[in-house]
């Protein structure tokens, strides 16, 4: 029987979000329906609501959860009512060429929920990543859903479906950064910090946080950066080569997603070392490089999209490690808040003030 729950939506372009009763159906083959527990306020919710990604209003907002799993349809086995999940958006089908060639991280033909979740009048949502999780419940893929560690804090778990892996994974996954290695980050948001993080786990021997707040920059040394850089009254690019005898580093990740910051990054790592894009571009930008310097200085020019993670193998890793002590996700959290307040807690991501905040229910 289809259920009735609170959830927030972005109704149009540059509108404020609000809260409505949205209608839940039963899961069909393939789906389970999840009690969400917390969900971050990811950037990438920002650019739904401001119709950066497409024009599919109305949109249910959310994707950073985790939750318990309610009911499930119709030949699912990899998960069952009761169990604790991380939702993700990268469920991989198994059956495309990159599965196949044993390379699921790359999965052509990821998989959501079939059925709609509709507004009571029965207007669709578009789910934000094919998942809608503002909501006290919702529909997803049962691929879609990680199990994990029940005993580890839903606000903690929940970062792991979005942003902090996607930074984490960058360093780790995209990057491989190994032990020893200079590794610089520019942007220190979230994903920023989570990247610095990364290297830090994988035993980077410098690491050098770049951005222009220095709120940030601190927030960022708490992380684990060795060393710090204002690139608004100091060029990057020398300033990491200086920190780096004068090469650059060995992996310089990029997560703002603008032409200039990538150029940045392009000319501050080593020769023949490897950069990463994590931040994400708008449709209209623009790169330009000599393609002789492409050519000349070699290496690896990267894209990490969502941390090149495969789910089922990361999340329960990085749960694992956070219990143990090797990783502080928890860190992350800044504030913990209602259904009510995410408009809000835009505004405060616009102004730079938290990494994460977190609606929990």
């Amino acid at each position: 029987m289809a259920q009735q729950v609170q959830a927030v939506i972005a109704p149009g372009k540059n509108e404020p979000v609000r809260v409505e009763t949205i209608v839940i159906p039963d899961p069909g083959p393939g789906e389970a329906v999840v009690k969400i527990q917390a969900c971050g306020v990811c950037h990438t919710d920002l650019h739904y609501k401001q119709g950066g990604i497409n024009d599919e209003f109305p949109f249910l907002l959310g994707h950073e959860a985790a939750g318990v799993v309610e009911s499930v349809g119709e030949g699912v086995t990899d998960v069952a009512p009761g169990d604790f999940v991380i939702l993700n958006w990268r469920a991989v089908c198994g059956q495309c060429r990159a599965c196949l060639r044993g390379r699921p991280w790359y999965c052509f033909n990821t998989h959501n929920a079939e059925q709609k979740m509709t507004l009571l009048d029965g207007t669709e949502l578009s789910p934000a990543l094919g998942i809608g999780a503002f909501a006290e419940k919702t529909l997803v893929a049962s691929g879609q859903c990680t199990k994990v560690d029940p005993e580890v804090a839903p606000e903690v778990a929940g970062l792991l479906g979005c942003g902090v892996m996607a930074g984490i994974g960058a360093a780790i996954n995209t990057g491989q950064v190994g032990r020893g290695d200079s590794v610089a980050v520019i942007g220190c948001g979230g994903v920023g910090d989570a990247a610095v993080a990364g290297a830090r786990l994988a035993g980077a021997a410098k690491i050098i946080a770049v951005d222009i707040d220095d709120r940030k920059l601190e927030t960022a040394k708490k992380m684990g950066a060795t060393h710090t850089v204002n690139s608004r009254t100091n060029d990057p690019v020398e300033a990491i080569r200086a920190l780096t005898d004068g090469n650059g580093a060995d992996v310089v990740i990029e997560a703002v997603g603008r032409p200039e910051t990538y150029e940045q990054a392009f000319y501050a790592r080593d020769l023949a070392g490897t950069v990463v894009l994590v931040g994400v571009p708008t449709p209209d930008m623009k790169l330009e490089l000599p393609l002789l310097d492409v050519f000349g200085r070699g290496g690896s020019l990267k894209s990490s999209w969502y941390g090149d993670c495969l789910p089922s193998r990361d999340f329960p890793m990085l749960v694992d490690l956070h219990q143990q002590g090797r990783i502080d996700l928890a860190a992350f959290v800044t504030e913990t808040i209602g259904l009510g307040d995410i408009e809000q807690a835009f505004a405060r991501m616009h102004d730079g003030d938290v990494l994460r905040s977190v609606v929990v229910f």
